[in-house]
């Protein structure tokens, strides 16, 4: 996805005008326009300024992350979140395939807890830094 269909659809889902966006930046709709556009793309210091007006990550405005997917995600975690979602097993509901509309609510339910599951997780068994003193008297063999 291109940054100008991102900005679009942010700014959409917030109800905004270019105007306000602009505003907010403090530069002209022009100017906003054609980024949206993809005409020209913004500067680092706008991404920045854009990711957090909009809150989202600057690599989700730069589409290298998947609308879904949390910033801190590795490239670990989104292959897992990948595999889960390509698997072709059938979502079932007391014996019955579940398809259309009900099959897409039910994956965007799971999308969120398998982020929850994923972020509780390294907070609960993430790496843990090593305090201790790694001298030679307190190495035991």
């Amino acid at each position: 996805m291109k940054i100008g269909s991102i900005l679009t659809e942010l700014r959409l889902k917030k109800g905004w005008t270019q105007d306000q966006i602009a505003e907010a930046l403090g530069i002209k709709r022009a100017r906003y326009n054609s980024w949206e556009n993809d005409i020209a793309r913004p500067d680092i210091e706008f991404v920045d300024q854009l990711a957090q007006l909009h809150k989202v990550s600057s690599d989700y405005l730069l589409g290298r992350i998947e609308p879904g997917i949390p910033a801190w995600a590795t490239s670990k975690d989104q292959r897992d979140f990948k595999k889960m979602l390509e698997e072709d097993t059938p979502i079932m509901f007391d014996g019955v395939p579940i398809e259309g509309e009900a099959r897409q609510r039910v994956m965007d339910v799971l999308t969120g807890l398998f982020w929850e599951a994923k972020q509780m997780n390294k907070k609960t068994y993430g790496r843990k830094k090593n305090i201790k003193n790694d001298t030679p008297d307190n190495i035991t063999e």
